[in-house]
């Protein structure tokens, strides 16, 4: 009787923690933003990569618009191209004018379009992602809220508009994605230092590189060497052999 008690507990127990995985996984495919490979920094720029998950069972995303926060303009976006996918960038005129590399600057993209060819979708239980470069970060904050707006190919469309949570408390159902800043070191030049990022990266990549190749050429020649050792000793119990036998026929 307890042996069958504790079978039927057991299961259960592993349908409820089965429920809950499953649960937290569809609770936790947001849109979301992320800058990766570098820190994005306050002033510089960076590329972004929304992560864009299909939550429809029936229904595939056609369309992703990218809203960037017109309080903080960023004057230079670029998008990646995508297969089947075509993007559309919208201006929005500034309040107040800002000063970007000796220039004025009076507008600002504020949307990001991406939209799908026929025949072209994120299917149920895929996701896509969508890279924009984009600049110059503001020095102001070390937060961009970027709301994002998916279609679906049946009509449907979902806003991830919701702001980020307060400390502690609960995560809103559809928040917008974040980009969180980092403070620009002193004295460090925007695009100075992303190239020396990536210059110490390869550096590191280059130097790695070298060691492999030269454990790798060490390590061939010592199996040269053992190899040409063991044709030596094999040639040598070959010759006396044969000495043996013929002196044993003598």
């Amino acid at each position: 009787m307890s042996h069958r008690f504790f079978a039927r507990a057991g299961v259960l127990l592993a349908v409820a923690g089965s429920a809950a995985l499953f649960g937290t996984g569809v609770a936790s495919a947001h849109v979301t933003a992320k800058v990766l490979g570098e820190p994005a920094v306050q002033g510089g720029y960076t590329k972004i990569t929304f992560r864009v998950p299909n939550e429809d069972n029936t229904a595939g995303t056609v369309k992703v618009e990218i809203k960037l926060p017109v309080e903080y303009p960023l004057t230079s976006v670029r998008t990646k191209p995508i297969p089947g996918w075509t993007a559309a960038l919208a201006k929005t005129k500034l309040d107040k004018p800002i000063q970007s590399h000796g220039a004025e600057i009076t507008e600002a993209i504020s949307t990001v379009t991406f939209t799908a060819a026929p025949g072209t979708r994120i299917g149920p239980g895929e996701f896509g992602e969508f890279e924009v470069s984009a600049g110059r970060l503001p020095d102001n904050t070390e937060t961009l809220v970027i709301p994002a707006i998916q279609t679906y190919d049946s009509g449907k469309v979902v806003a991830w508009d919701a702001p980020p949570a307060a400390k502690g408390a609960e995560e809103p159902e559809r928040p917008a994605p974040v980009v969180k800043l980092t403070k620009k070191t002193e004295g460090a030049d925007d695009h100075a230092a992303a190239q020396a990022s990536n210059q110490t990266s390869t550096d590191h990549t280059e130097a790695k590189s070298a060691s492999s190749d030269d454990t790798a050429r060490w390590l061939g020649g010592a199996g040269l060497a053992v190899g040409a050792l063991g044709l030596g000793l094999g040639a040598g119990a070959t010759l006396r052999a044969r000495k043996a036998i013929a002196k044993a026929g003598e």
